[in-house]
């Protein structure tokens, strides 16, 4: 597997590079945006880690712009930063996953190997189907009727997550906790932020609504008959 490191730290890269060999990746080292950008455009890559270091948190910025860019690379954050609303921020800036320093280097290489058979491996094909939405779990296609439609990696994953659990109610605490490997803070609507992304890709120009609220309990996607 072939992973992109973006760090400028000299130690904090040879630490990263020569752990991840030994669990048997290859690192390619970038030490700012402008190199990450050329190389990712060069080479392909398994996934990336992003290194954020307070006060500028560059690392943010880069990484919304890498899942403008890239919709389905894995995207990794590594940081010092540990509290909830650097990790918010983090997932909403389009980060699959973050890890907090120190961080044991296999630990970090199980995450990586995670995510790409997740979003990067080849394994046999699934299709997710619910009225005439369907998700193809391999290729990541998911149509509505004859339409395509993109989506970025953590709204795949919700509705990946939706459609596994057609018919269930699903609370913003089982959402928040399987899609983005958090603990629920009541403080936040992020969930609900990303619903709403959902629901503007694959329910807000068809019939019927797929996506539905409840009320003091969170959300369900299901066919219902009119």
């Amino acid at each position: 597997m072939k992973v992109l490191i973006v760090e400028e730290e000299p130690e904090a890269v040879a630490h990263l590079r020569s752990g991840l060999e030994a669990y048997g990746m290859h690192a390619a080292v970038a030490p700012d945006a402008a190199a990450a950008q050329h190389l990712l455009a060069t080479a392909r890559y398994g996934a990336v880690i992003l290194g954020v270091r307070p006060p500028e948190m560059a690392g943010f910025e880069l990484c919304a712009l890498l899942r403008r860019e890239y919709e389905k690379l894995p995207l990794l954050l590594l940081t010092t930063m540990a509290a909830t609303h650097h990790k918010l921020r983090g997932f909403a800036a389009g980060a699959d996953d973050y890890l907090v320093q120190p961080v044991e280097v296999g630990e970090l290489a199980a995450r990586l190997r995670a995510l790409h058979r997740r979003f990067g491996a080849t394994p046999a094909e699934r299709v997710l189907k619910v009225a005439d939405l369907e998700l193809h779990s391999h290729s990541k296609v998911v149509k509505r009727g004859e339409k395509r439609i993109d989506l970025t990696v953590r709204e795949l994953a919700l509705l990946e997550y939706f459609m596994s659990n057609q018919g269930r109610a699903l609370t913003r605490a089982e959402i928040v906790g399987k899609v983005w490997d958090l603990a629920f803070d009541t403080g936040t609507n992020m969930v609900d932020v990303y619903v709403s992304y959902l629901r503007s890709k694959i329910d807000k120009h068809f019939s019927p609504k797929l996506i539905h609220t409840l009320n003091g309990v969170g959300y369900v996607l299901e066919h219902r008959a009119a």
